[in-house]
């Protein structure tokens, strides 16, 4: 091979591996952006778990309340 073969095929393999590094790096993108929305996704849901907890947690303490006070006997 000589010296003009070999600077066309370095010219033929860069100008072919910016678009394969582009792809490559658009894909880690889009990688990124979808895991980011899974996360909000997984936030939003124990957010949504923890105040469910809160509530079921307050309803308890209500229902044990009510249980412990003395039951009046109304006779009419």
């Amino acid at each position: 091979m000589n010296a003009d073969a070999l600077t066309d095929l370095v010219a033929v393999v860069m100008s072919l591996s910016i678009p394969i590094v582009v792809i490559v790096g658009y894909y880690f993108q889009r990688q990124s952006v979808i895991k980011k929305s899974i996360l909000e996704g997984e936030i939003e849901l124990e957010k949504l778990r923890h105040e469910n907890f809160l509530l079921e947690t307050e309803k308890l303490k209500v229902e044990l309340e009510h249980h412990k006070l003395p039951k009046t006997i109304s006779t009419k």
